[in-house]
């Protein structure tokens, strides 16, 4: 753009407006000679992560300057410093380019007209003089510094300086590293961001001019400030995910968005949000709120969105509660277990919502019919809503929702009257959430119309008949979840076509080998094929290196494990159990599990990956906990050889499970470093030797089971061991001894065997002698008694060896007698729970 009077150029707008932007190394020196340039916008171009250029200092006559967002790198010139006419700079970036970095500060002091500055993410961490710098512009308005890892000791240094800038309007300080209380700001000031940073502390009760405050995700404590429900110019409020307690204040004013969510705050929400007009946006999940919604609620005509979730409110909504909701978008109430949402079948609200999540709500009368005119929804989420009954007919005339969860109900088909007919375009997570209900019909072929699904979870229902093969139309899916159904025939081979990361056909009754390919892909990361009919061996060569899990439990595989599973490091859960595996253990599994690895990259919370495993002697089901569970199960094979120490090594691993094989050899001497173990189970093999005195440095382990092997010698004691009082732990032992079981070492001192004591009677003494007198015979017994008493007792007085062994037989005998009586009451026990 050109004077109208000198002809000069004095505006240059080069930000890229389409497909089409800079793109160079380096910004020609000719724009130099354009020494009456007043206004340079060159934001979102690429400039290859070159320097700004210190020709830009000689344009002294700029006052907009705008270099944001264009892959500049490198040290910010001091030439900028030469602008003293310039109103406007911006030199922000995005977060993920290489960042601007600045040392010394000392050249904004030249900008002395300087009114809005904005250098977010620039690095600034290395600066000395900041605050002081700052303190000399007195015409600043805004000052934006986001994420620019700034510290108090930056902006704070001399904290009453700050109030100098008596004409600060706006500061962002957000995204950075301040710590310590809310320090005190220009009274001037209308909008102030202090979010993701570690301020501590009460919330100071001043207001000021504030329209705008953001003191979201910090530590702060305390309450909220009654001063803020009072300010009539508080428009935005925010101070989500901190800890403040108390009770909701009242707030009466133009507030248009309020975020109290991720709080301790107690107590009701007031029935004075109705006087809220201006009211758009308006969040207290995830507190500890209680009490009913107020009605007054539905006098909120521009409410756009209302989210309660995740607290314990009560009582019944009814249709007063949305009466002049015209403009509703955005409804959450999830997790309020004692909410009942109660409204008339004829009912048609006045809003059109985009989302509604009212999971773990009471929703009444079957599924909700007030739904059929919500034409623009794109989330749906009615989970364990206590839904009864069929799908309605008019759910299937619906546009296509992209994201479906109705997950633990009781709702049945047909499956048909989803709106499933078709595909969504938009960006919106899409998904087909069914698990958990009474679907009992096989799957339509409808369904491979929705060829944008990116997960589906059909588990647990009653679905039986095969998979269609025409699903390989859904070349978008993620995750498919068709666990505990009745769904039989061979896994078809399309599967290794779908870019998976997650497939669970746990329980059900498929049958064949196992699905050539369906480990190529190297993004699978968790295979749970247990509890089926699958057959045959499993593929020698496994090049996938993102297995999480491997579950192919209680099948009828054969053949050996293979070893190229080992190159899935990532593996943490590898369960074979109950199969026909021969061979020996991988000793290269000793190099897996090294510790475990977030599951949030297979699916959304909504996919509940649920797996069954073998802990501590008890099925357990493992679901939100399962990313923290590393786990072994190799157990009711076939495997031979002898435990690899390899496996020791292994010392993140939570439960190990190697029973009922045909194992050998001794147990590792230095199974003591698996420190994790919280279960350990070797029984019914062949293991012989003794055990290990470094098992007794398993601090976790809370289940033990060593029996029916070929174990001796004397049982380890101490620490964790001291709990483990079950004989049964290392029954089928026959020379093991020690507690719980009898004690080592001989009853009493012996020097004879059997055969050679003598047979010697009271009776041959006297027919010997042939004395006929009785008197002499019953004295003589009373002196042999006396003698033997006495001579028993003096001896055991003076070997002290002796006194020792005996007393050991003696305890000996209780132990035999007690563990008899323990097996049998286990045997009765485990008898009746039988039947």
């Amino acid at each position: 753009m050109c004077d109208g009077v000198t002809r000069n150029v004095v505006s240059l707008h080069l930000r890229p407006d389409g497909l089409y932007s800079l793109q160079s190394k380096e910004l020609s020196h000719s724009l130099g000679e354009v020494r009456h340039l007043k206004y340079l916008d060159l934001s979102f171009n690429y400039f290859q992560e070159s320097q700004i250029p210190e020709f830009i200092g000689s344009l002294k006559e700029l006052t907009y300057l705008n270099l944001s967002y264009s892959a500049f790198s490198g040290i910010i010139p001091h030439h900028i410093g030469n602008l003293s006419n310039l109103k406007i700079l911006d030199l922000s970036s995005d977060k993920y380019s290489k960042r601007l970095i600045a040392h010394d500060m000392n050249w904004i002091s030249g900008l002395s007209s300087l009114e809005h500055i904005d250098l977010s993410n620039v690095n600034l961490n290395g600066v000395k003089n900041l605050d002081i710098v700052l303190y000399k512009i007195p015409s600043l308005l805004q000052l934006r510094l986001k994420n620019c890892n700034l510290t108090m000791t930056h902006i704070f240094h001399t904290p009453h300086k700050f109030t100098t800038l008596s004409n600060l309007q706006y500061i962002d300080l957000s995204n950075n590293k301040l710590m310590g209380p809310i320090p005190t700001f220009p009274m001037k000031l209308t909008e102030l961001d202090l979010s993701h940073n570690k301020l501590t502390g009460p919330i100071p009760i001043f207001i000021g001019k504030l329209t705008k405050l953001d003191l979201s995700y910090n530590h702060l404590n305390g309450s909220i400030p009654e001063s803020f429900g009072r300010s009539r110019l508080l428009q935005v409020l925010n101070v989500a995910h901190n800890k403040l307690t108390g009770p909701i204040p009242t707030f009466s004013g133009n507030l248009t968005k309020l975020d109290l969510s991720y709080n301790h705050l107690n107590g009701s929400i007031p029935e004075s949000f109705g006087r809220l007009v201006s009211l758009r946006s308006f969040s207290v999940s995830s507190n500890s709120l209680s009490g009913t919604i107020p009605i007054s609620i539905g006098q909120l005509s521009k409410l756009h969105s209302f989210d309660v979730s995740h607290n314990s409110l009560e009582g019944v909504v009814y249709e007063a509660h949305f009466s002049n909701l015209s403009m509703l978008k955005h409804l959450n109430a999830a997790s309020n277990t004692k909410l009942t949402f109660n409204v008339s079948l004829e009912w048609l609200p006045p809003f059109q919502l985009i989302s509604v999540d009212l999971t773990s709500c009471k929703i009444t009368n079957g599924f909700p019919q007030w739904l059929r005119n919500q034409i623009k929804l794109i989330s749906l989420v009615l989970s364990n809503a206590t839904i009864s009954g069929p799908l309605p007919t008019w759910l299937r005339k619906m546009p296509i929702i992209p994201f479906i969860n109705l997950s633990h109900n009781s709702l049945s088909g047909p499956l048909t009257n989803l709106p499933i007919g078709g595909t969504y375009d938009g960006e919106e997570l899409r998904g087909l959430f069914l698990q958990n209900n009474l679907f009992n019909e096989s799957i339509p072929t409808e369904l491979c119309n929705r060829t944008d699904l990116e997960y589906l979870n059909l588990s647990w229902n009653r679905l039986t008949g095969k998979i269609p093969n025409c699903l390989q139309n859904l070349q978008n899916l993620k995750v498919m979840m068709l666990s505990s159904n009745r769904l039989s025939g061979s896994i078809p081979s399309f599967i290794q076509m779908l870019p998976l990361v997650l497939l669970n056909l746990n329980d059900n009754n498929f049958s064949g080998e196992f699905p050539k390919g369906l480990l190529d892909f190297s993004e699978l990361g968790i295979l749970d094929l247990g509890n089926n009919a699958l057959c045959g061996k499993i593929p020698e060569w496994i090049p996938g290196t993102e297995l999480v899990i491997f579950r192919l439990h209680g099948n009828n595989f054969t053949g050996g494990i293979p070893r190229s599973l080992c190159k899935n490091l990532k593996l943490q859960i590898l369960d074979v159990a109950h199969n026909n595996f021969i061979g020996n253990i991988p000793h290269c599994l000793g190099e897996l599990f090294n510790k475990a690895h977030s599951l949030d990259d297979y699916g959304p919370e909504s996919s509940e990956e649920t797996l069954l495993q073998v802990l501590n002697g008890i099925p357990l089901e493992f679901t939100k906990t399962l990313q923290f569970f590393i786990n072994m199960d190799l157990s009711s094979n076939k495997l031979v050889g002898e435990i690899p120490v390899e496996l020791t090594a292994l010392q993140e691993l939570v439960g190990l499970n190697l029973s009922n094989n045909h194992l050998g050899g001794g147990i590792p001497d230095n199974i003591g470093n698996m420190t994790a173990l919280s279960s350990l189970d070797l029984s019914g093999n062949k293991l012989n030797g003794s055990i290990p005195s470094s098992i007794a440095a398993l601090t976790f382990l809370s289940h033990l089971n060593l029996s029916n092997n070929n174990l001796s010698g004397q049982i380890p004691t101490g620490n964790q061991l001291q709990t483990l009082i079950d004989p049964s732990i290392y029954a089928g032992n026959k020379d093991l001894c020690g507690a719980p079981l009898h004690l080592c070492g001989p009853p009493f001192p012996n020097n004879y065997s059997n055969h050679e004591k003598p047979a010697f009677t009271l009776k041959n003494k006297y027919e010997v002698a042939g004395e006929p007198n009785k008197v002499w015979f019953y004295v003589d017994i009373m002196f042999g008694f006396a003698t033997g008493f006495w001579g028993v007792i003096v001896l055991l007085m003076l070997k002290k060896q002796w006194r020792h062994k005996l007393f050991m037989f003696a305890e000996g005998i209780m132990y035999k007698i007690h563990v008899a009586v323990v097996v049998r009451v286990n045997k009765m026990k485990r008898g009746r729970e039988a039947l």
